[in-house]
């Protein structure tokens, strides 16, 4: 599970950089991968990420899990 949390965790953070920059014109992975349905399945997996993250937080989380 901690590979998968892992996994989860860079994809969310990618894609949050992507996001970002997205904001000011730059499309990061656009550029990295080319490809249109590519991009489109790495925007899933991110989305995919970001739901797996915040279904268990709690249970992974330091911080929380001492308040």
């Amino acid at each position: 599970m901690k590979i998968l949390h892992m996994v989860a965790f860079t994809l969310l953070v990618v894609g949050g950089l992507n996001v970002g920059l997205s904001a000011l014109g730059f499309d990061v992975v656009g550029m990295v991968v080319g490809a249109v349905g590519l991009g489109q399945i790495f925007n899933i997996l991110v989305g995919v990420s970001a739901v797996y993250i915040a279904a268990t937080h709690m249970g992974d989380c330091k911080a929380c899990a001492k308040s």
